[in-house]
């Protein structure tokens, strides 16, 4: 079978699309900064020990007066680590 042709409009758009590095703003950064991927990680380490010293304690510790709370807080690193998942490059 035939192959189709691509239209003038459709090879343009391409070409537009792709840019080179050399070409954008100092401002635009390409790398993420060198903090970003150690505290990511840790976060998502220390949410997951909160998690895990919370279930072993039998709801007693990280911080006994809240209770139950503790597992949003757990959450909460978890969550903070993901949002900055989202500017890593």
């Amino acid at each position: 079978m035939p192959k189709s042709r691509v239209r003038k409009k459709v090879k343009e758009k391409k070409a537009q699309i792709s840019v080179d590095p050399a070409l954008l703003d100092e401002s635009e950064e390409l790398e993420s900064p060198r903090w970003l991927a150690p505290v990511m990680v840790s976060l998502f380490v220390m949410g997951l020990l909160w998690i895990v010293v919370f279930y072993v304690s039998s709801t007693a510790y990280p911080i006994p007066g809240i209770g139950a709370w503790n597992m949003l807080v757990g959450f909460g690193f978890i969550g903070i680590g993901f949002s900055l998942a989202t500017r890593w490059q």
